[in-house]
């Protein structure tokens, strides 16, 4: 589901082209956008304090064969919610579920982990060393 929830809608409808049809469904909730409030840590280990709010887009969906499929994503994009709950209720599916996470979840979650490997990249680079600093005595 994080992985669904970080691709934007026409990522997944690029990669369900090439996947099994997804079974029809009927939306049980939403989409809905709202608001919810983001808390942090200092440190990452301290105190929690709200950071503030943010957008977020809920849906929940049924499959004709009962299966529920429930999704929150970050921004507004109702399409991308929509399309990430019905993602969630047909991979419980046993045998709908190995294919489209071969076709679907695993090429974004290829895609998303070079994207973050590019940005840790850059931002190595542009890293300061200090011991020099302090070793100048």
């Amino acid at each position: 589901m994080a992985i669904l929830a970080r691709a934007d809608a026409a990522s997944i409808r690029r990669h369900l082209a090439d996947a099994p049809p997804l079974p029809p469904h009927t939306r049980l909730r939403g989409p809905e956008t709202g608001l919810v409030m983001a808390r942090g840590r200092q440190g990452g280990d301290g105190a929690p304090f709200n950071l503030g709010e943010m957008t977020v887009t809920r849906c929940s969906v049924r499959l004709a064969d009962g299966q529920l499929g429930h999704a929150y994503v970050a921004g507004r994009d109702a399409v991308q919610a929509e399309l990430a709950a019905a993602l969630d209720a047909a991979l419980q599916d046993p045998e709908l579920g190995p294919p489209l996470l071969a076709a679907v979840i695993e090429p974004l979650a290829v895609a998303q982990a070079a994207a973050a490997g590019a940005d840790a990249a850059r931002a190595a680079a542009t890293r300061v060393e200090f011991f020099t600093m302090a070793t100048m005595r």
